[in-house]
């Protein structure tokens, strides 16, 4: 029996999450359903980012050891990071000077608060230095019974191990190989792992979905909703116009972009989270024909530090919004800086999680209040869908544009290695 195509499934996916969410409002135990089963999902692709990326990386700096143009691929990388970044940030202060989204608000005064977190121009060096050999981390928060205490991970930390473990097994000759040799295997391995947690798409995605439509505050776009407008308008821009225009200009399939990198889109779309996406991302990239070990390090970089959506186009149309919403006059130059932070903010909020970090990192730097964050935490969550679907998107086309512009595109998409050397060293 002929089953349909992976696409349609998800399509599907979304489908019944949509018809099941609006059923759940008025049934709890099915919103309860609905909600263990998209966390269910996330959370295997969580316990795969740890183990699949330092084994991938380790794997990469074995393989790239040989490419005299490993250090041109990292400066490429970087340096279209910043020029997507550039754009949409242009794009968002377009829109935000335009509609003036602040000008015609209805929020309550009353919801401007002091943000619970807040960005710093430390936390990228921070950041870097690892706290112990995975970068997890342990955060404790008062509850009504006592105190909890729930374990995380950097995971810009994690890189940052994992490229100095692959650089120390490289350099220390024969006596590396057999760890090499068994990180090989162990990747493999937790490959294999992936792609049986990747055919569950379709239901987690009905169950984040659904969750979403029970969960957020959908009547609270009535009055942020020119806010939330100008917003999605731009990451539509984002994705829809300025990604199809460069992948033309580097003589990429627009069509077959969209078709390889749609479960990631859709994924980081539901999920709200590009670290949960990140094991769909890079297999995404791989088949978009990314050499497997080039998008071993891009992909995990671009998941901590490329976001178009959360440090481009969000913060330039938010702080847009804030300056309007008090009366501050904004000046060219305060342009120049909203365009500055976008391009290496998101580097200095690297490993830290949501745009509000980002938001607030903005703000202090244009002096606007931060109390102007809690305006808009009402359609956070509705917004944070369309800024992780456009992260997704860019953090997959960085990597595909570098490979095609450095001739190591993978013409059939077969998720090869890099070309001239092995994986493993004989």
């Amino acid at each position: 029996m002929k089953t349909p195509s992976f696409t349609a499934q998800v399509f599907a996916g979304m489908a019944i999450g949509v018809a099941l969410g609006f059923a759940a409002r008025d049934l709890p135990a099915l919103a309860e359903a609905l909600r263990l089963t998209g966390d269910s999902f996330v959370q295997l692709l969580k316990a795969l980012v740890v183990p699949l990326v330092f084994t991938a990386i380790v794997a990469s700096i074995a393989a790239l050891r040989d490419l005299g143009n490993a250090a041109r691929l990292a400066g490429q990388t970087l340096l279209w990071f910043a020029v997507t970044a550039l754009i949409a940030v242009t794009i968002g202060l377009t829109l935000g000077t335009l509609l003036e989204p602040g000008v015609r608000s209805g929020v309550d005064p009353s919801a401007a608060a002091l943000p619970a977190t807040t960005g710093s121009w430390l936390d990228f060096l921070r950041g870097l230095i690892p706290g112990n050999f995975l970068g997890i981390e342990a955060s404790t928060k008062l509850a009504d019974g006592g105190a909890t205490t729930k374990l995380g991970f950097n995971v810009l930390q994690l890189i940052v191990v994992a490229i100095a473990v692959g650089a120390a097994a490289v350099n220390v000759g024969e006596a590396g190989s057999a760890f090499l040799a068994a990180n090989a295997s162990l990747l493999a391995i937790f490959r294999r792992l992936l792609r049986w947690v990747v055919k569950l798409t379709p239901i987690g995605t009905a169950g984040l979905i659904g969750t979403a439509i029970v969960r957020y505050g959908w009547s609270s776009l009535a009055a942020l909703g020119s806010f939330a407008g100008a917003v999605y308008l731009g990451l539509a821009l984002v994705l829809f116009l300025v990604y199809p225009a460069l992948l033309a200009l580097n003589r990429l399939s627009v069509a077959r972009f969209f078709a390889t990198a749609w479960p990631a889109i859709q994924l980081g779309f539901v999920s709200r989270s590009s670290i949960a996406t990140l094991p769909v991302t890079e297999e995404a990239a791989e088949r978009a024909g990314v050499p497997r070990d080039y998008a071993a390090f891009a992909v995990p970089f671009a998941a901590t530090t490329k976001m178009d959506g959360c440090a481009a186009v969000y913060p330039a149309v938010a702080a847009l919004f804030v300056a309007q919403y008090y009366g501050i006059a904004l000046h060219a130059s305060d342009y120049v800086l909203v365009a500055l932070v976008s391009v290496i903010g998101s580097a200095a909020t690297a490993g830290l999680t949501g745009a509000l970090v980002m938001l607030t990192l903005t703000l202090t730097t244009l002096g606007l209040p931060l109390e102007g964050a809690g305006l808009l935490l009402a359609v956070d969550p509705i917004i944070d869908m369309g800024r992780t679907a456009v992260n997704v998107a860019g953090q997959l086309l960085v990597p595909l544009i570098v490979a095609k512009r450095e001739n190591l595109l993978v013409p059939d998409g077969t998720m090869s290695p890099l070309p001239r050397h092995e994986t493993v060293p004989a």
